[in-house]
C-alpha cells in the first residue's frame, strides 16, 4: 500500500477544505487549525478574549506539523508488512526487546534503503497492538513528529508501515536500534551495574538538550508530554535520545497561553497544574524533568509502592532532606558508593526544586536548565559522603518515625470520623424502626 500517498492525500483534502472555508467566511472566522485533529492542538487554546483578533492572522500563517511533514516525508522509508514480518521472524518472541502501551518492540536487521546491495543495519520495529491503550492517532503523531524533528538527542525514525487488510489495521514504526536500552533500566534494574555519576549527568544533559530543541529550536513549538526515564533511550556510547512521541502535541499558536487537552501521560511525572486544568504548556515538560532529576540523584522511581508508606512518593520523601541541609546526603543513591560530587548534587537538587514549582510560570526554561547543568558538570571532585547531622536536626530514623506517627494519627482520625457516621446511621435506622413500630401498634 502506498502509505506516503495516504498521508499526502489526507493533507491535500484538509487544505482544500480550509481554502473553501476561507472563501466562504471572513479571515478572523477561519482560524481553525489544521493540526487540531492530527497533533492535538485544541481549539480552546487559552487565548485571552481581547487578544483573539490580534492573534488570528499570526495563528493562521504559522505552519503546523502536518505542513512541515509534507515537506520532509520523503526522508522516511515506507516498508511493506511482509518485509517487516520476515525481518522479525514473524514477530517472534525470541527477538522481542520491549513492550508498552503502544504494543511490542522487536529487534530486526533491514536495509535502510531499497538498494539490495546495501548492508543491513539493526533496527527496532514497534508494532501497534490493535487492542492496546494507544491507537492510530498516536501512531500517526509519532510518524509526523519524528518525520519533522532532527536532533542528536531525539531517536531517529527510519520508516513506517500502514496496511489495512483482512486481519485488520497493521501499524508499525521502524527506529534506529539503541543497544543500551533505557535510563530506567540502568537506574532501577539491579541486573544492570549502577550508572556512574558522570554518566548520569551526561545523560540528563543530553535529555535536556532534546527537550530544549522541541520547545525552542523548531518553527513549531512541540510539547513532549511524556518525559520519564523509560522514554530516554541510550545508544552504544550511552548518549540519550528521547523516544515515544505518541503523546506529543504542538504548543499554543501565537497569542495563546496554553493548549487545552485531555490529561494524558504517566502518574508521578505529570505537572499538577496540567492534571488539574488540562492546560498544557512546555513548562509541563519542565516539571517532569524535575522528577527525573530526583530519580537520577536517589536511584528511586517517582512512585514505589513496595517501600514504607512515607517513602512511596519520591517528591514527598525528598522534602524531608532539603538540598541545603546536612541530612541531604541521605537521599543520594547508595549504589553510587559516595562517588559523586556533593556540590553538584546539591545544585542539581536545587535545580530540581525550581523545575517542580507549583506555578508553571515560575519554572525555568529548558535552555536555562541546560546552563545550570553545564556549570554543575564542571565540578570534578567525587567527594560524596554521608555528612554529620546538624546539631538541631533529628536523625533520619526520627524523621521517618515522626512521619509514620503523623500518618497514624491522620488514619486514626479518619477511622473515628467513619465510625461516627456509622453510629449516626445506626441511630437513624433505629429511630425509623421505632416510629414504624409505633405506627403499626396504635393504642
Amino acid at each position: 500500500m502506498g502509505c506516503l500517498h495516504y498521508f499526502k492525500e489526507k493533507h491535500k483534502r484538509r487544505r482544500q477544505q480550509q481554502q473553501q472555508q476561507q472563501r466562504k467566511s471572513a479571515p478572523a472566522a477561519c482560524s481553525t487549525n489544521v493540526s487540531s485533529a492530527q497533533t492535538g492542538r485544541s481549539e480552546d487554546s487559552g487565548t485571552p478574549k481581547e487578544a483573539t483578533s490580534k492573534s488570528a492572522g499570526s495563528a493562521a500563517s504559522q505552519r503546523s506539523i502536518p505542513d512541515l511533514y509534507e515537506e520532509r516525508a520523503g526522508n522516511l522509508r515506507v516498508f511493506s508488512f511482509r518485509e517487516l514480518r520476515n525481518a522479525t521472524s514473524n514477530f517472534s518472541s525470541l527477538v522481542k526487546i520491549g513492550e508498552g502501551g503502544f504494543g511490542t518492540v522487536y529487534k530486526a536487521f533491514i536495509r535502510p534503503s531499497s538498494d539490495e546491495k546495501a548492508d543491513k543495519i539493526a533496527v527496532a520495529v514497534k508494532k501497534l497492538n490493535p487492542n492496546g491503550q494507544q491507537g492510530h492517532r498516536q501512531w500517526l503523531a509519532e510518524v509526523q513528529f519524528l518525520g519533522v524533528v532532527e536532533h542528536p538527542n531525539l531517536v531517529k525514525l527510519i520508516g513506517y508501515c500502514a496496511v489495512d487488510g483482512e486481519r485488520g489495521a497493521q501499524r508499525l514504526l521502524v527506529y534506529e536500534f539503541m543497544p543500551n536500552k533505557t535510563l530506567d533500566d540502568h537506574l532501577f534494574n539491579k541486573a544492570y551495574p549502577p550508572l556512574p555519576w558522570n554518566a548520569r549527568l551526561q545523560v540528563v544533559l543530553g535529555a535536556a538538550e532534546g527537550l530544549s530543541y522541541l520547545h525552542e529550536g523548531l518553527e513549531v513549538q512541540v510539547i513532549y508530554r511524556d518525559f520519564k526515564a523509560s522514554n530516554v533511550l541510550l545508544d552504544e556510547e550511552f548518549r540519550p535520545k528521547l523516544s515515544d512521541f505518541g503523546l506529543a502535541r504542538e504548543g499554543p499558536s501565537a497569542g495563546n497561553t496554553h493548549v487545552s487537552t485531555a490529561v494524558m501521560g504517566t502518574y508521578g511525572y505529570a505537572a499538577p497544574d496540567y492534571v488539574e486544568t488540562g492546560h498544557l504548556t512546555v513548562k509541563s515538560d519542565v516539571f517532569s524533568f524535575g522528577v527525573v532529576l530526583y530519580e537520577i540523584l536517589t536511584g528511586r522511581r517517582s512512585m514505589e509502592r513496595n517501600r514504607p508508606r512515607n517513602e512511596q512518593k519520591l517528591l514527598e520523601w525528598v522534602k524531608h532532606y532539603p538540598f541545603d541541609s546536612n541530612r541531604f546526603t541521605r537521599i543520594i543513591d547508595p549504589r553510587l558508593e559516595n562517588k559523586y560530587s556533593l556540590r553538584a548534587a546539591r545544585e542539581i537538587a536545587q535545580l530540581a526544586d525550581t523545575c517542580l514549582f507549583k506555578h508553571a510560570k515560575d519554572r525555568p526554561k529548558m535552555s536555562e536548565v541546560i546552563e545550570t547543568l553545564k556549570r554543575v558538570m564542571e565540578y570534578k571532585d567525587l567527594d560524596g559522603q554521608v555528612e554529620p547531622l546538624e546539631e538541631n536536626s533529628p536523625p533520619r530514623d526520627e524523621i521517618e518515625k515522626q512521619s509514620e506517627q503523623e500518618n497514624y494519627v491522620e488514619s486514626a482520625r479518619r477511622r473515628m470520623l467513619h465510625l461516627e457516621k456509622l453510629m449516626e446511621n445506626v441511630k437513624s435506622v433505629g429511630r425509623r424502626r421505632f416510629v414504624l413500630m409505633k405506627a403499626g401498634n396504635p393504642k
